[in-house]
């Protein structure tokens, strides 16, 4: 779980050191943007950053979630006159499944007002590795040819896009018409259009990735017999979280049948219990928390609720809760 949760908010954050977002509706990606990722992204997801901003957990949950490497990015960046905390409202971001020469690739994107011309020239100057790639310029974080090296560029005044070289040059390419977009995904899209626009952060992930999430948030459920058949045959999961007194968290699985559904809820239910009782000797607050986790099935989807009061994410963070450990 650590390994993937850490995977997403450097996403977050990094894409957050490079863009200053347009002003649009709070939650809501326009279709344009999401016609921007390519096709085969398994994990699609989105942060409101500006909102999360105005809570008092935001910058304590920061600083335990963001890696060392990417706190590196930040003042980086921050050195060329790129205030990541004033500029950034929103970011936008997609992940795609490991392969054998790639690894796990992440991109994003943000829309904003920018001065291209002042980032590169500073860029330039301090010599940083660059690529060329359909007329780009492509800057590196690292070296240039390190497999988790980061690159981003300008597309224009008001777009910037982040992320590891190779599916950062599939992002280009979808551009120039040359690879199929995330609109043409007929697996995804449809839940992204259900859960866009609800939500502070919000996400959706494909089946391969649904499989993973699911064995890492609950583990406990996983170890039930039945559990890897059914995990294996969920279809998708999204998520989304809403901030006002508290937090309103919920995920929706997408499972194969409503007996599925109902079966995987009943299993994750008696998963909850037996993590709530490994808690509660040394983090009470998440021992109460799991306890009021809501599970539903409902047709061919399992939905479930958690409600975190301010005063609760407070106390989960003093001990450390989301800490990444890398």
């Amino acid at each position: 779980m650590r390994k993937h949760k850490a995977i997403l908010v450097a996403a977050v954050l990094a894409l957050a050191a490079v863009m200053a977002p347009a002003r649009a509706a709070a939650g809501t990606v326009q279709p344009n943007i999401i016609g921007l990722f390519p096709k085969d992204v398994g994990e699609f997801a989105y942060a409101d950053l500006k909102s999360a901003r105005k809570f008092g957990w935001y910058a304590q949950l920061k600083e335990q979630m963001l890696p060392s490497r990417f706190r590196q990015f930040e003042a980086f960046l921050a050195s060329a006159g790129i205030d990541p905390e004033r500029q950034v409202n929103e970011v936008v971001w997609g992940v795609a499944a490991p392969t054998p020469e790639t690894g796990e690739q992440i991109v994003g994107v943000a829309l904003g007002e920018y001065a291209p011309e002042t980032a590169e020239a500073y860029f330039k100057q301090q010599k940083l590795p660059t690529a060329k790639f359909r007329g780009y310029t492509l800057f590196a974080f690292g070296s240039g040819v390190g497999p988790s090296d980061i690159f981003f560029f300008f597309v224009d005044s008001n777009t910037a896009a982040f992320g590891h070289r190779a599916i950062l040059e599939k992002l280009i390419e979808v551009r120039f018409g040359a690879e199929e977009s995330l609109l043409r995904n007929d697996k995804i899209f449809p839940l992204i259009d259900e859960v866009n626009g609800r939500g502070l952060v919000w996400a959706v992930l494909d089946q391969g990735y649904t499989r993973l999430a699911m064995q890492q948030l609950v583990p406990e459920a996983a170890q039930f017999p039945d559990a890897p058949k059914l995990i294996a045959k969920m279809r998708a999961l999204t998520i989304s979280i809403q901030a006002d007194r508290g937090i309103d968290a919920r995920f929706q699985a997408v499972c194969e049948t409503p007996d599925d559904a109902n079966l995987f809820s009943s299993l994750l239910q008696a998963g909850l219990l037996y993590r709530r009782y490994q808690e509660n000797p040394d983090n009470p607050d998440l021992a109460k928390t799991l306890d009021e986790i809501k599970v539903t099935p409902r047709g061919d989807r399992m939905n479930v609720q958690m409600n975190l009061s301010d005063e609760t994410m407070q106390a989960l963070l003093r001990r450390n809760t989301f800490a990444v450990k890398m």
